[in-house]
């Protein structure tokens, strides 16, 4: 039987004290909503079926861009979560497993819910619970003698026994749909919320001869549900560890694995290590031999083997090849890309421009729309000048050019193999291989001067 998911995500989220809709605050950058339906997808369902109501414009506007088509299910009014699946079954036929999921619950993993999925194709009713230490105001999962689940109550509705029930209800399930139907067009508001509660399927399923199966999640974490900021932010620490200590067991080395934010995906090779304070965000490949020093940013990059990015250096869309060292206070931009042992060092910025290996730029350097060719030396406080206020123009420097100190090269410029630039120079025009270039203005040296000071001095 073919699956389709529905994900719940019509509530205001009021305790969020946020004109953002709950379900795109962001857990590790991306909305957590993305995230549910990121592990929807895993499962390959048929189809995605999302219920709106507050935020809708908001959320589908998020959803521009997904590769996977969903379909928006409007909840125009909050009657509960049972009316919510009812609405979104209007879409899903009869002959297939529906999986009930929530935007707000990003960290259920694709294992649990293959299990709940599991359960539900063996024509049973699959329910997603957990034991928690503090289950706090969230339904409770009742048991008959034989360990049977027979309903779940919400903390509203529940006795003081039951009430002292570890294990709760997250709210996920999967169910055949005909069935899953069939039990939704019973549900009545006679509750303290006066809604339709989903949860009420359980005890219609039992009274049904319809086995309920309990799949109780590994980890506690899994089914938390976020509801204002402080749980947002245990979401993102719990997922920020687990990230950490899967790269650890693959022999990546933490100064502190709680000082170190990943936002996106993070691929590491052996032996690599990375300090405090450092970000890495969207996709970013660190081979082995790795060190990223305290306070540094790297972004959509691939940095090669035994690369060393020293201290509050930021790595953005950038290749940069083996034995390199950026930093520190490095800046490297979009389109840098570096090969074997050069070396960019603090306060040089690079963006658009290919550094030959053995390329080096130790210091206070700005090198834009340009290539470098290898083993060449770029002097502290070189500038190329690529914009001219409309256009963009290349700087091209040949092998082992030297580049001296306080250099402004104005683009478009080539400047050719083994040519020297004096220190101080402003160089419009091309040089040619094995030559030097002076670009200065004369010096004039001014014998009988008397300093301002000295003559403030002297007597009148």
């Amino acid at each position: 039987m073919k699956l389709h998911a529905i994900i719940l995500a019509a509530g205001k989220g009021s305790r969020m004290k946020s004109n953002i809709p709950k379900v795109l605050h962001p857990i590790a950058s991306r909305p957590m909503l993305h995230r549910v339906l990121e592990t929807a997808n895993t499962l390959d369902p048929e189809q995605l079926n999302l219920v709106l109501g507050h935020g809708r414009d908001q959320i589908e506007q998020s959803l521009a861009d997904s590769t996977k088509t969903v379909n928006v299910v409007l909840q125009a009014e909050q009657l509960g979560t049972g009316h919510a699946v009812s609405l979104a079954l209007d879409h899903i036929p009869d002959e297939s497993i529906s999986l009930v999921l929530y935007g707000d619950v990003p960290l259920i993993t694709r294992q649990t819910l293959t299990r709940c999925v599991e359960a539900a194709q063996q024509q049973n009713l699959g329910v997603v619970t957990a034991n928690v230490a503090d289950p706090a105001e969230l339904g409770r999962i009742v048991r008959d003698a034989n360990g049977s689940i027979e309903s779940i109550v919400e903390y509203k509705d529940a006795t003081p026994q039951q009430r002292a029930i570890n294990e709760i209800n997250s709210g996920i399930l999967a169910a055949p749909t005909a069935l899953l139907r069939g039990w939704l067009k019973n549900l009545k508001t006679d509750n303290s919320q006066g809604e339709y509660y989903l949860t009420d399927v359980i005890a219609m399923a039992v009274a049904d001869r319809v086995a309920v199966t309990g799949i109780v999640a590994e980890n506690e974490h899994e089914v938390l549900g976020i509801n204002d900021r402080v749980q947002l932010a245990q979401a993102e620490r719990i997922l920020q560890r687990q990230q950490t200590q899967a790269l650890m067991q693959q022999g990546v080395t933490f100064a502190d694995p709680e000082r170190v934010d990943i936002r996106g995906r993070l691929r590491c090779g052996t032996d690599c290590f990375i300090d405090v304070n450092t970000v890495f965000v969207g996709d970013v490949t660190l081979a082995d031999e790795v060190i990223v020093g305290p306070g540094s940013v790297v972004q959509d990059s691939v940095i090669g083997s035994a690369v060393t990015i020293q201290a509050n250096t930021i790595v953005e869309g950038a290749v940069v090849g083996d034995d390199c060292t950026l930093g520190p206070f490095a800046r490297i931009r979009p389109g840098s890309n570096f090969a074997e042992g050069v070396k960019v060092g603090n306060f040089v910025e690079t963006k658009k421009v290919e550094l030959g290996a053995g390329v080096k730029a130790s210091h206070l350097t700005y090198l834009g729309d340009a290539s470098v060719g290898a083993e060449t030396n770029i002097g502290a406080g070189t500038v190329t000048c690529n914009y001219d206020g409309v256009d963009k123009h290349r700087t091209d420097i040949g092998q082992s050019a030297f580049i001296g100190t306080n250099s402004t090269l104005v683009a478009p410029l080539e400047i050719g193999d083994g040519a020297f630039v004096a220190a101080g120079s402003t160089v419009t025009k091309d040089v040619d291989e094995e030559t030097l270039a002076v670009g200065r203005a004369r010096q004039r040296t001014i014998t009988q001067w008397v300093s301002p000071t000295r003559r403030k001095q002297s007597p009148e």
